[in-house]
């Protein structure tokens, strides 16, 4: 468009220059400009000499569902990225937040992760289920966005984004952008989409919001991340099953002078494995490939074998892998693979990409076509087991050793295998600390706590009650605790001994499933001890659970209900809701994998 002397307030000679100015602005100087001429004069004479920023008017709602605290780390970095850009940003679990105060929103940024086989984080199920009810308010006024956080490693991937992203819909909103679908290594395609999102919300007000977000997040709480791990010296590696156990936990202690690390009890390490140099050989060798073949991954370039190595996952079979390996075979068996979801289960159970490229041959593919198939080495992520402020250098890890045979071959997991077979005292390993906000010891106290945990499940137990001696609190610490055997698999028997004789931990129960013909697990404890269950819940005991998700923690949730409705003379119904609200006053905490 151009200016005309008779639809404007200037004369011939200034629409002149203003023509030929005009179309050479950029978008950060047109930004500028506009702010320059409109900022309050001091006097009409006077120069000015100062840019009065543009106020930005948008407010947000930033709401984030989280199991294990990733989630909230994002929201937290994100809320305070639009607060610097000068938006008015409310920032909540959905726990906390009131369903109804949705009618009050006009911007939301929804960022949630799924649980398991396609749940709801627990903090996040009675929003779920208001938003998916009759009681779900029409919200034609609201403009949303979802970030997804998920595993494509399981079959729902991001379900509970998805399901969000289509009932907002359902219900009239509008999107700001579209949706983002996250995997466990999430961090680029989470600031994609923090990014797109931030520009439409600052709708060109603030040209250098982007660079400067980017800096922050880029820039995190600490010198050491997932993107930038420490190298932590091993300073003991210990078997803690005795002879003859079906099991190898490994107790592991790590050396973090100068790393500069701050933890609490209930956090957890990520450590980013290698994978075995010998499944990486017999793979390249299947494949007919040359090692030292480069090949780009990540924007990096680096021969094959570095690639398979020390990049890229190797050892889980998951659908959309399958998928798009399916586009280099013509072998009809992988076809009627995919055709049925149980039969690709059933294949995927146990086995590794090794086995497909056996059992599957011939691909037309060539080395670069292949490494492009697959995604980043997922970070470990262990229970610390250890409380920073009685070991302010050290930090300590419980690791079981996965082990299993598979069509005719040993496996090993990635990073436990490696811990407990390849690594050496002396040795490093990179490591970062996740935060895991959901996971927490009581802020008071004198507030009642029950531990439940199988296995390595034990280990946050550890540094819970090593915190507490630290601290000198003698309160009601309940453990129960369960394995296969009490001669082979008490772990950290002494330490629990310990802080029985001291106070520190006032009564444990054991469940050793192998030593009876009935097999006995923790959830029987609980029931053996329903009475005093209940009665330390009417007194506000927080409970927690850490265990695998599908068998034990599972079990022990069904024994929770049961016992509340039992004890608490509870309708099914109203011991649901009971259990519901516990979850949301952080009274009952879980740490499942």
């Amino acid at each position: 468009m151009k200016l005309q002397v008779v639809n404007s307030p200037f004369n011939e000679e200034q629409v002149k220059l203003l023509n030929e100015l005009l179309p050479k602005l950029t978008g950060e100087q047109r930004v500028w400009l506009n702010g320059y001429l409109s900022a309050p004069l001091a006097t009409i004479d006077s120069v000015v000499e100062e840019v009065t920023p543009i106020t930005i008017t948008k407010t947000v709602t930033i709401l984030y569902g989280s199991q294990t605290g990733n989630s909230q780390g994002l929201a937290e970095k994100y809320a305070s990225a639009l607060k610097d850009n000068d938006v008015d940003v409310t920032i909540s679990s959905l726990a906390t937040f009131k369903p109804n105060n949705l009618k009050k929103v006009t911007n939301l940024l929804l960022i949630v992760s799924t649980h398991g086989e396609g749940d709801p984080p627990d903090q996040a199920i009675q929003f779920y289920e208001f938003l998916h009810s009759k009681r779900a308010p029409k919200l034609e006024h609201l403009h949303y966005s979802v970030l997804a956080l998920g595993d494509s490693s399981y079959e729902f991937f991001c379900k509970t984004g998805k399901d969000f992203d289509e009932q907002f819909a359902k219900l009239g909103a509008t999107l700001i952008v579209p949706r983002t679908d996250c995997d466990v290594d999430y961090d680029d395609t989470a600031a994609q989409w923090f990014s797109a999102v931030q520009q439409e919300l600052l709708q060109q007000t603030d040209i250098a919001a982007t660079s400067t977000t980017q800096n922050q997040l880029a820039q995190g709480g600490t010198t050491y991340s997932r993107k930038n791990p420490f190298y932590a010296e091993i300073l003991e590696n210990i078997n803690l099953n005795g002879c003859g156990s079906n099991k190898e936990t490994r107790h592991i202690e790590l050396s973090i002078e100068g790393a500069g690390f701050h933890f609490e009890p209930g956090d957890s390490i990520g450590i980013q494995p290698d994978n075995d140099e010998k499944l990486v050989d017999a793979l390249i060798t299947a494949l007919q490939f040359d090692p030292q073949t480069d090949v780009n991954v990540f924007e990096e370039t680096l021969p094959l074998k570095d690639a398979l190595q020390k990049k890229l996952e190797i050892t889980v079979l998951s659908k959309p892998l399958l998928q798009k390996i399916g586009a280099y075979t013509v072998h009809q068996g992988f076809t009627k693979l995919l055709e049925d979801s149980n039969s690709w289960k059933d294949y995927a159970k146990g086995r590794d990409l090794l086995d497909v490229v056996h059992d599957f041959a011939p691909f037309i593919w060539d080395a670069q076509q292949f490494v492009g198939l697959l995604r980043k080495i997922p970070a470990r992520l262990y229970s610390i087991a250890s409380s920073q402020k009685a070991n302010s250098e050290e930090v300590h890890l419980t690791i079981g050793k996965v082990s299993y045979e598979t069509n005719g071959r040993q496996r090993l997991g990635v990073c436990s295998g490696s811990v407990a077979e390849r690594i050496q005292i002396g040795d490093t390993l990179p490591i970062y600390v996740h935060k895991n906000p959901n996971f927490r010891l009581p802020e008071h106290e004198d507030i009642p706590i029950i531990m439940i945990g199988a296995g390595t499940g034990v280990a946050p137990y550890r540094a819970f009650l090593e915190e507490r001696e630290e601290l000198g609190v003698v309160g009601k610490a309940w453990l129960i605790f369960g394995d296969q055997h009490f001669v082979t698999d008490f772990l950290y028997q002494t330490d629990w001994q310990r802080w029985l004789a001291s106070g520190t931990l006032s009564q444990m129960y054991v469940a050793f499933s192998r030593d009876t013909d009935r097999k006995i697990y923790v959830q029987h404890k609980i029931e053996e001890n329903a009475v005093a269950f209940y009665e330390w819940l009417e007194q506000g005991a927080v409970i927690y659970v850490c265990g695998d998700e599908k068998s034990m923690a599972a079990d022990v949730d069904a024994t929770i209900l049961r016992v509340i409705e039992q004890q608490g003379q509870k309708t099914p119904e109203e011991a649901k809701a009971f259990v519901n609200e516990l979850k949301q006053q952080k009274r009952y905490q879980r740490d499942v994998y």
